[in-house]
């Protein structure tokens, strides 16, 4: 027998070896551009790629930590709701799937809430995390975006919401439809207590995110790049039978037809919002310090997806 028929079998087995998930954990692929970063780069880089410079999904932990003066800020504790309120199933138990989430990414649900500084100025910021449940909008995001506001007009601060999500959660039905209204009337009593609300937007933001309070901030502001619509692209050139604009729906289309007020890079963010802030809350700065824990290093907790 040929020594090579005896080698091959072997050889192969070698390369259809998989390499450790530690190795594999190691290393991100962009979406864009499709080339290989190195994970602590790409954290580092608050996940814009170096290659391309696209904004990847940013885990909530991650976000805080960039977005708070030194990272340090509370997390405000929301009331767990019910978990299937209406004992919904398809292809799945949705107490099943919402299980799986929790576990995944260490959260009770969609939206994270804390409280801190940003430039001096006291702030609750509200964080979408994509990764649970494609960032759906249910009773829970609701509780959780209710109670930041909430929390902002007892502390006299600013609402800095960052929002990424596919849109409202079916398997919440009504109740979900219902947190449209919920936090519309929420972003009043901002209004009502001359508080600012200013909305960061990600990729994507879509759906009924995007039909209530995803485009009710005094200030809209967009990530490069980011998908912000109702319904997507390919059901509108289905609906219309007509190929739509290049760029539709993405930040800088919204931005050239003013749906947005600008288009701030992600490095860049944490500055941007820190004058805004301080411009719009003049002699409202906060009176007494916020007694804040600081960031715990090399852990995110729940708050990270």
């Amino acid at each position: 027998m040929n020594w090579l028929k005896k080698v091959r079998p072997k050889l192969s087995t070698i390369f259809r070896r998989e390499r450790p998930a530690s190795e594999e954990a190691k290393w991100d692929t962009c979406v864009n551009c499709g080339q290989m970063v190195y994970h602590k780069e790409m954290v580092a880089a608050q996940y814009v790629c170096p290659h391309c410079g696209h904004h990847h999904k940013m885990p909530p932990g991650d976000r805080f930590a960039a977005l708070f003066d030194a990272g340090s800020h509370d997390m405000i504790e929301v009331a767990k709701g019910a978990d299937d309120p209406l004992k919904f199933r398809d292809k799945k138990k949705y107490a099943d799937r919402i299980k799986a989430s929790r576990t995944e990414t260490g959260q009770q649900d969609a939206i994270l809430v804390a409280l801190g500084k940003i430039g001096g100025v006291a702030a609750v910021v509200g964080v979408q995390n994509f990764a649970f449940m494609g960032g759906s909008l249910g009773v829970g995001a609701g509780d959780a975006f209710v109670a930041g506001a909430l929390r902002a007009v007892k502390e006299k601060a600013a609402f800095v919401m960052v929002t990424s999500s596919g849109g409202a959660r079916m398997q919440e039905g009504i109740l979900s439809l219902m947190q449209m209204p919920r936090t519309t009337v929420a972003i009043q009593m901002l209004r009502e207590a001359r508080l600012p609300y200013v909305v960061v937007l990600t990729d994507p933001t879509t759906g009924g995110v995007t039909a209530s309070y995803a485009m009710l901030g005094d200030i809209q502001i967009s990530e490069p790049g980011a998908l912000i619509g109702f319904a997507g692209p390919r059901v509108i050139e289905s609906t219309i039978r007509e190929q739509l604009p290049q760029g539709f729906q993405r930040a800088e289309y919204l931005l050239d037809h003013g749906m947005i007020d600008m288009v701030v890079h992600r490095h860049e963010l944490a500055g941007r919002l820190a004058g805004l802030l301080q411009l719009l809350m003049g002699g409202k700065r906060q009176e007494k310090p916020l007694a804040l824990a600081p960031p715990a290093k090399g852990r995110r907790g729940a708050a990270s997806g």
